[in-house]
């Protein structure tokens, strides 16, 4: 599943930039790129009879994203397998396999996910979807096993409803689309309403928690232990160009039992999305999923902490928990944090994981598998303790068997104590004498690297900003390979292959190296893998190569600048950290840093701030270690506009494209 930019207080995707939803649209593509799936599936569908050839294909192909991006996984499944009959390529073939995996059709997209792996050349990648895809219908088949047995609730409606949170006197709190309470429009990402507050009794119907809920979205609330203080996501304001990123608020309650207006939490800050809020530790911890640029990729959880002088800044829980991919609606009990996830091994979409605490670090993550999990997405999981040693919670999924889009399960789970069979008793044998036991064999472990060398394959291969199709075997590659006992120099094969025996308890650094390419890193470590149940083991690894498109300017994303200021922002820190791995990976380029501006403005100006800014990304490449000498600063104003378009009738996006900092391979 791709990181999804979240408008929606989170079906199953999470909630990243606010859409604009007041425009007039024509035709899918643009309500796509607006945001309006809602729309944009009925007029890809218009227009998808009209057209044929590669056009019809890319409209089938968009029709699959819009319904996946509405939580519509049967009809996106139905598109991008047309996308891909019509030849749109791996990236139908791609989409279709995640979406038979979550409709649980198992069998089927193994054998996608076999024939991605062949078409794509990402053999290792798609070799664990397919040995994800057998584990998930193995958990189907044994979901006692667990311990967990779930009961769909009564308030489900047929919209969306989810991140259920405990309240005081056996009640709960949920976050729901159905009918708008105070919304005034219509939601176009979902052609629903917006998302609200209810609040629920045990046994007992739904009724708007009204005190909190606004014309915008809100949703997955927190309180602290006397629920005096609410914390909750809210997405949106009354600015006109749609542009908003959700936040997390807080309400206290007042004497006469109503809420204060909420305010943005303090640790809220940038052009960053927040959300999911819960509270531990005695109301001094309070965890979120957040989109900040200092994280792993996608949405990752962090913590804050509680000072004398507010929060502390926020914190990454780690490599442990969080993935490439989206970690989101974390969730605290004892020793044990949970969360919902894309980015571990899963059964299809989101599922729950469960991590354990260890030395002050979350590590032991766990797949709660089914019937926690499913195909579909499995999120905002909570629990507390039952009566007689049990344990008992809600979570949301969207499951095949539900009433909506997102529907909310009760659930019990009881301990499972499985003895081991006793032998008859006449055949039991006494033990040995001590001085006659044999001492067990000594365990020998057998580690092995086996690794891949990929290129990078892009869709026009003369253009290094054109979209990426996949990656392909890179036979004849170098790699070395350092640690304690190397370095050791390794070639790959006519696959892209490489393989060695490894080292128990060491650490491996991998560099990869060919003509033509940027070199790449990779690291591999044997230490705390020692396991006497599973004494041989095999480290994969793939390291991919991006091609040299020497004189050719590559776009560095999230690169932006206060206006009429220079100065290197904290979010472009990441982007220029990444071109300082690069550098350092490839200590013979030299490379012409340059910075670009729109169209708005005059032209000496322009000259002007674009060469601060260019001189401004290679100080900060200089303050990292990289020699002066390789890099050369040059501000080219408006001069050369990655988009051309009369500058009255430019877009805001188009302006934003042409407004960008570019690297360039000179030597």
């Amino acid at each position: 599943m791709q990181i999804k930019k979240y408008c929606y207080l989170l079906l199953a995707f999470l909630l990243l930039f606010a859409c604009k939803y007041s425009e007039k649209i024509n035709d899918g593509r643009t309500a796509y790129e607006r945001k309006q799936f809602a729309e944009a599936t009925r007029l890809y569908e218009k227009e998808f009879g009209k057209t044929t050839g590669k056009d019809q294909a890319q409209i089938a192909f968009f029709a699959g994203k819009s319904y996946l991006e509405m939580n519509d996984n049967d009809k996106a499944t139905e598109w991008f397998k047309k996308a891909w009959d019509l030849d749109y390529g791996p990236g139908a073939l791609k989409e279709y396999a995640y979406a038979l995996k979550r409709g649980e059709r198992y069998d089927e997209a193994i054998k996608i996910f076999e024939q991605l792996g062949r078409e794509t050349g990402n053999i290792f990648k798609y070799d664990q979807e397919v040995a994800a895809c057998k584990k998930a219908d193995k958990w189907l088949a044994f979901p006692q096993e667990t311990g967990y047995e779930l009961e769909k609730q009564t308030f489900n409606s047929s919209a969306s409803d989810y991140a259920p949170a405990f309240y005081k006197d056996n009640q709960l709190i949920f976050t729901s689309d159905r009918s708008s309470i105070d919304g005034k429009q219509t939601y176009k990402w979902t052609g629903k309403d917006f998302s609200d507050l209810f609040i629920v009794e045990k046994e007992g119907g739904a009724v708007a928690f009204a005190e909190l809920n606004s014309e915008y979205n809100e949703g997955t609330i927190a309180f602290n232990s006397s629920y005096s203080t609410a914390y909750f996501t809210r997405c949106g304001s009354d600015k006109k160009d749609g542009t908003d990123y959700c936040k997390i608020v807080f309400s206290k309650k007042t004497r006469d039992g109503g809420w204060t207006t909420p305010k943005i939490c303090s640790f809220v800050k940038g052009k960053f999305n927040f959300a999911h809020p819960y509270l531990a530790d005695d109301d001094k911890t309070l965890y979120f999923s957040s989109d900040m640029s200092n994280g792993f990729g996608g949405a990752d959880i962090y913590k804050v902490v509680r000072q004398e002088d507010g929060w502390s800044q926020p914190n990454n829980l780690g490599g442990e928990v969080n993935t490439p991919k989206d970690e989101k609606f974390p969730f605290r009990y004892e020793d044990k944090l949970y969360f919902a996830s894309d980015g571990h091994v899963g059964m299809g979409g989101l599922d729950i994981f469960e991590a354990r605490k260890e030395k002050g670090s979350w590590r032991e993550v766990t797949n709660l598998r089914a019937p926690v999990n499913s195909g579909g997405d499995d999120f905002g999981f909570i629990i507390r303790k039952a009566e007689n040693d049990t344990s008992e919670g809600y979570l949301s999924s969207t499951r095949k068997e539900g009433e909506g889009k997102d529907d909310i399960y009760y659930f019990a789970k009881t301990i499972i104590e499985i003895a081991p069979p006793l032998p008859p008793v006449d055949t039991i044998v006494p033990a040995p004498p001590i001085d006659t036991i044999i001492p067990p064999p000594e365990v020998v472990y057998q580690f092995v690297l086996d690794g891949k060398v990929l290129a990078k394959q892009y869709e026009n291969s003369d253009d290094p900003n054109s979209a990426v199709t996949g990656n392909a075997p890179l036979p004849g590659a170098k790699v070395s390979v350092s640690f304690n006992g190397g370095p050791v120099g390794l070639e790959t094969d006519g696959n892209g292959r490489f393989t060695m025996q490894l080292n128990e308890e060491t650490d491996y650094f991998l560099l990869a190296s060919k003509e033509g390419y940027f070199n790449n890193s990779a690291q591999v470590s044997t230490k705390g893998e020692k396991d006497e149940n599973q004494p041989a083991k095999t480290f994969q690894v793939e390291i991919v190569l991006d091609p040299i498109f020497r004189n050719k300017e590559i776009t560095l994303e999230n690169i932006y600048y206060d206006y009429d200021k220079w100065d290197i922002r904290p979010d472009a820190e990441p982007s220029l950290n990444l071109l300082v791995k690069v550098l350092n990976e490839n200590p013979s380029i030299r490379i012409q840093l340059s910075s670009h501006t729109d169209c708005r403005g005059k032209d000496a100006y322009n000259k002007e701030l674009s060469q601060k800014r260019a001189q401004s990304a290679v100080d900060y490449l200089i303050s990292r270690g990289i020699d002066p000498g390789r890099m050369l600063a040059q501000g080219y104003g408006a001069a050369v506009p990655a988009v051309s378009c009369p500058c009255g009738k430019c877009t805001d996006d188009e302006h934003q494209a042409n407004r960008r900092t570019t690297f360039k391979v000179i030597e």
